[in-house]
């Protein structure tokens, strides 16, 4: 019987789905990811979650945590990684052609959109990517985080945001990098963008005199103050930059 091998589009595919979802949940048999995307290129969900473990024996972030993963991984496999790794706006835009294609939409109906980020007047290509980027962020760091705010622990997904630790306005080349994330549920987003709260250089939680004076405030003790100096829950794979943690501390913390 003839290898079935797996072709290109398949493998971006799979490779784009790859950091979108937890280590912990790569199965095909209960992923509602995988049994949604395996049909739509050619794949059983036992197939493609094969696949996506067959990647972790690539990811140096597994080799961090100790763990070198399933050793399958075949040539194209390796190449279709090497060619997209940290290409973060490369593969997701990439991977959401290949969808358009294959499900007959337009791209921009293609993926689901969370939020709309550009203004008017800029050219539809550029929104679209934009809009690709944004959603894939935000699922690349819910997976890493495993899908939970790294301060309280919630674990809602729809009360969770990714947030950039370098607001995506003021660094281009560093908008995709999942090292420019950090997983919170909203109230703690807010209060990170606004520089009420920052996280230091040993990935402790830390806030500033504008909630520290107010200790005694019952409800600010219980969504703030009881988090100072506490350790964040740190993801599976791609820890935040510390050169990124120091620009915030510097730029936006309330000191």
């Amino acid at each position: 019987m003839a290898k079935d091998i797996w072709n290109r589009e398949q493998l971006i595919v799979a490779l784009n789905l790859y950091w979108k979802i937890p280590y912990n949940k790569i199965s095909g048999s209960s992923n509602n990811q995988i049994k949604q995307v395996a049909p739509l290129i050619g794949r059983t969900s036992a197939a493609l979650a094969y696949k996506l473990m067959n990647f972790t024996s690539l990811d140096p972030e597994r080799k961090v945590l100790g763990n070198k993963g399933k050793s399958g991984a075949g040539t194209m496999d390796k190449e279709i990684w090497f060619e997209y790794f940290n290409q973060w706006d490369k593969l997701a835009f990439d991977s959401a052609l290949i969808l358009a294609k294959i499900t007959n939409k337009p791209l921009d109906d293609a993926i689901p959109v969370e939020e709309e980020v550009f203004g008017l007047g800029v050219e539809k290509e550029r929104i679209v990517r934009g809009r690709i980027n944004q959603s894939d962020f935000r699922q690349r760091i819910l997976a890493s985080y495993n899908e939970k705010c790294c301060i309280t622990g919630i674990d809602i997904p729809t009360l969770l945001i990714a947030s950039h630790i370098i607001p995506w306005a003021e660094n281009a080349t560093e908008r995709l990098n999942p090292q420019n994330g950090l997983c919170l549920n909203s109230i703690h987003d807010k209060a990170f963008d606004k520089g009420l709260l920052t996280i230091t250089d040993d990935y402790k939680v830390k806030l500033s005199k504008d909630i520290l004076k107010k200790k005694n405030d019952e409800v600010l003790k219980h969504f703030f103050i009881k988090y100072e100096n506490q350790p964040i829950i740190l993801p599976d794979r791609y820890k935040p930059n510390l050169d990124f943690l120091a620009w915030h501390h510097t730029n936006r913390f309330e000191r």
